[in-house]
């Protein structure tokens, strides 16, 4: 890294460059998160018409959080309430919190991207004054290479937002369209082929908290006995 260029850039531009590995880094992990999820419920979950592996696919726990809300619509579906969307809603807000919170930061940081280089800019332009403001020639060489180098970080502060905000609205059509998904599975499911996946068995308390009766071998007299 040349250390002189941040040095001309000043603290906006280290900010700057601090964003850009930070837009970076949340850009590729969601994507690739996205990703993952897609190829795993295209996989997990079968085609529509095969009922039986269908119902199966769905009702097995899976850690794929696209299918965790279809099997989360269809098992609360009938107890807790009859508005499909708003239950997809709410469970996709909760399976998919991360990467809200990931395009939230990418939005963010494609905001704040070029107000930095723009605050950036007007340091380098009050530095450049006050150094000329000092002199009692004005000297044209100076003036040009310090609006050079304060228009760097203007410069920079856009070459991060634009990618940043590129990475955002592509995921964010993905997860709308993981929204569609969603919508239209539920609604198969539930209303179309009226699956319900069946609740875990648990046995009574008394059941599990009494202890198995030992019954004492009969003696052989005893029974001559008797």
């Amino acid at each position: 890294m040349d250390w002189h260029i941040l040095n001309k850039v000043g603290p906006a531009g280290a900010a700057l460059v601090f964003l850009s590995c930070l837009g970076l880094y949340l850009a590729l992990r969601n994507g690739v998160y996205l990703f993952m999820v897609s190829r795993d419920f295209r996989h997990t979950l079968p085609d529509i018409e095969e009922l039986p592996h269908y119902a199966q696919s769905l009702c097995e726990k899976t850690d794929n959080p696209l299918v965790g809300i279809i099997a989360g619509v269809v098992q609360t579906h009938a107890t807790h309430s009859k508005d499909i969307r708003s239950e997809v809603d709410y469970l996709f807000y909760r399976n998919f919190a991360s990467v809200t919170r990931g395009l939230t930061y990418l939005r963010l940081i494609s905001i704040i991207a070029p107000l930095l280089g723009l605050l950036g800019t007007v340091l380098g332009m009050v530095r450049v004054f006050a150094t000329l403001a000092s002199r009692s020639a004005a000297d044209s060489a100076l003036l040009a290479e310090g609006i050079w180098e304060a228009l760097l970080t203007t410069i920079m502060g856009l070459c991060v937002a634009i990618p940043t905000l590129i990475a955002y609205y592509h995921l964010s059509l993905k997860m709308k369209g993981f929204r569609i998904e969603a919508v239209e599975h539920s609604y198969r499911a539930v209303e179309g082929l009226g699956l319900t996946c069946p609740k875990p068995s648990v046995a009574p308390p008394d059941q599990k908290l009494n202890s198995p009766r030992i019954v004492a071998p009969v003696s052989a007299s005893r029974r001559r006995s008797s």
